[in-house]
């Protein structure tokens, strides 16, 4: 990926006057307090509120899967219910998170995030108290909102803020996330025990951590610490009196309907350079499904989100089953999410430099046959060597972030893209943890489980492949 640096260039064209090119986002392209270009103390904040907010992007399922059979229990759920349930973080991912970009054109990207945090808070403290099986799935979704947003808009703001550490932000929001998974599997159970044993207790208490996410992005929401998506514009240069052209940075960076459509024609009509990113000043919508890399990178997504959530709502179960205690299981699954923590800041890093994604999409796949097939063969015996494997292939994740903000040129790219790419992906990922509480509960036992998983594993390796190439969407989408 290009490197973008801070600076102004300035083109003449016979028809129009001077017209300064502004290079960096980061350094122009928002307002801090006041209308200065951001302080320091602002971009500590940004960086605090991007990583507490990854912290909270998965805390709800997972203690919901370090505790599921209790859940169930206590709920009366059946293995087909308890696997509708764990198929509902990528259905409302899907349903919500594609609201994401619309929401952040009209209130700003920070504000949705605040928003996002608030809803997971809310949702995480109201759903063991609901008293059936309906409202905590309600509750559930409610927090899931705030999880989707958020998931869609966290590769936007770092595109916007850090141009020119894609990589480096992305693998810090990546392994804060993977860093908040690890903990909610590791210490749930425990923190259960130590209330009494109280599963409701247990799952609310993680409500605490979403409520101090909110704190950082509170000065984003009224425009005090300007964010991409509010239809922002760089600031005005100190010398020269004409208009910058409007930067690409954010998800609603343009007007809608008309004025997009008018504010192209013009661009065209006079000639205007072309954008810090060689897109023009103002430009329609991509046509995003007409990108063959777009559609691979949403399978991909896709698959490698089937394989978290069932890691994620049914391994600590796979190994309860296979006799391993209730807190060995729990940390078993925490360690397959803590694996995510170095490996989330190492891989964007290493992707990056590459060229082609597809050898890293290899690797981290054939971890992954490997760790079905500890889990089929002696699921006890090497628990832990699995949970390593395993978790070695949900960085898959990670990686796939890091693809789009490389497969698209611009803000406005990055951020269809990662709506695209998360939507379709989610609504792909919606039936694996569904289909494996049914084949566990009708079969009796983990075999056809563990097969099915295996399985997918194979397209997401070809896809994975496909996505990875050096290319971008609006090099085949066009606009």
């Amino acid at each position: 990926m290009a490197r973008e640096e801070t600076r102004t260039t300035t083109r003449t064209s016979p028809r129009t006057t001077t017209v300064p090119k502004v290079r960096s986002s980061a350094a122009h392209g928002s307002e801090g307090p006041g209308g200065a270009s951001p302080r320091a103390w602002t971009m500590r904040l940004l960086v605090a509120g991007i990583v507490l907010s990854a912290l909270n992007l998965r805390p709800a399922i997972t203690s919901l899967g370090a505790l599921l059979e209790e859940v169930r229990d206590g709920l009366g759920m059946s293995g087909s219910v308890a696997g509708l349930l764990t198929s509902v973080p990528p259905l409302c991912f899907a349903v919500f998170g594609v609201m994401a970009p619309r929401l952040a054109r009209r209130f700003g990207a920070g504000a949705v995030v605040c928003a996002g945090m608030a809803a997971i808070a809310t949702g995480l403290l109201l759903r063991p108290y609901t008293g059936g099986t309906a409202g905590f799935l309600a509750a559930s979704a409610l927090a899931l909102m705030g999880i989707a947003v958020s998931n869609v808009l966290m590769p936007v703001i770092v595109k916007h803020w850090f141009p020119d550490r894609v990589g480096s932000m992305t693998g810090l929001y990546s392994m804060a996330l993977a860093l908040g998974t690890a903990l909610a599997a590791a210490v749930t159970v425990p923190l259960t025990d130590a209330l009494g044993g109280s599963w409701q207790s247990g799952l609310a208490l993680w409500a605490a951590l979403a409520v101090a996410a909110v704190l950082p992005w509170l000065p984003f929401v009224r425009g005090r610490a300007r964010m991409p998506g509010a239809g922002d514009r760089p600031a005005e240069p100190a010398s020269g009196g004409a208009a910058p052209a409007q930067a690409a940075d954010g998800p609603g960076t343009h007007a809608a309907g008309a004025v997009e459509a008018r504010g192209a024609s013009a661009v065209e009509a006079r000639g205007a350079s072309a954008g810090p990113d060689g897109a023009r000043a103002v430009a329609a919508p991509l046509r995003i499904t007409r990108s063959r890399t777009a559609w691979a990178l949403a399978v991909f997504f896709g698959l490698q989100a089937t394989a978290a959530y069932i890691t994620m709502g049914w391994m600590a179960q796979i190994f309860r089953d296979a006799g391993v205690p209730a807190g060995t299981a729990g940390l078993l699954l925490a360690v397959t999410m803590v694996m995510g923590v170095p490996l989330a800041f190492v891989i964007p890093r290493l992707a990056t430099r590459l060229p082609h994604q597809g050898p890293i999409v290899l690797a981290l796949g054939v971890c992954g046959l490997a760790g079905y097939a500890g889990l089929y063969l002696a699921p006890a015996a090497g628990a832990w060597a699995w949970a390593v494997l395993l978790g070695i292939a949900n960085c898959a994740f990670p990686l796939a972030l890091t693809m789009v903000g490389m497969r698209a040129k611009t803000g406005p790219g990055v951020a269809q893209l990662s709506a695209f790419a998360q939507s379709t992906g989610y609504l792909i990922s919606i039936p694996g943890p569904l289909l494996v509480g049914v084949l566990y509960q009708h079969s009796g036992g983990w075999g056809l489980p563990i097969a099915l998983m295996s399985a997918l594993m194979i397209p997401q390796m070809v896809v994975g492949v496909l996505a990875g190439r050096d290319r971008t969407v609006e090099d085949e989408a066009g606009r």
